[in-house]
């Protein structure tokens, strides 16, 4: 599995998405600009010793991660949009893409993808959105799920 952060702005977030691909030997792609340098400490912290573990990338851009997998799978995930992210079939080398913590999802990349669009349901409608690395967690490990991860298929 693949999973995307779009302009990551909080240090600890992206560490513990860094840590959960470490334990789930999933791919972590990094889109620029980061709201962070790559050495910051909040950044190792959250990640600990993790980061030796994981297979990750900085793109310059995310146009420059899609023309690099022309044909990856990517799936948007973004508070507000009408589909639920159980409801995808997820294959071994999926893309999950996720938002700046802030803003979310640039619109353009909504709209150029809005029927790949999905979201994490919440039963709160004054809460605004989750927290990024709870997401991602969240999406992620139903990827590995649908895979049978539990199994090493």
């Amino acid at each position: 599995m693949n999973v995307v952060l779009v302009e990551p702005e909080i240090p600890p977030n992206t560490g513990n998405v860094a840590r959960l691909c470490a334990a789930t030997k999933t791919t972590l792609h990094l889109i620029e600009p980061l709201g962070f340098e790559l050495s910051d400490k909040m950044l190792k912290r959250a990640g600990m010793d993790y980061w030796n573990q994981v297979d990750w990338k900085c793109w310059p851009n995310f146009k420059a991660l899609r023309e690099h997998f022309p044909k990856g799978n990517f799936y948007f995930i973004e508070t507000g949009t009408e589909q639920i992210y159980s409801e995808i079939c997820f294959q071994s080398n999926d893309f999950i893409v996720f938002g700046r913590e802030t803003k979310g999802l640039p619109q353009p990349l909504i709209e150029e993808n809005r029927e790949r669009c999905y979201h994490v349901p919440m039963l709160n409608p004054e809460s605004r959105s989750l927290n990024l690395s709870n997401c991602v967690s969240i999406v992620l490990y139903e990827t590995l799920r649908q895979q049978n991860f539990w199994k090493g298929d």
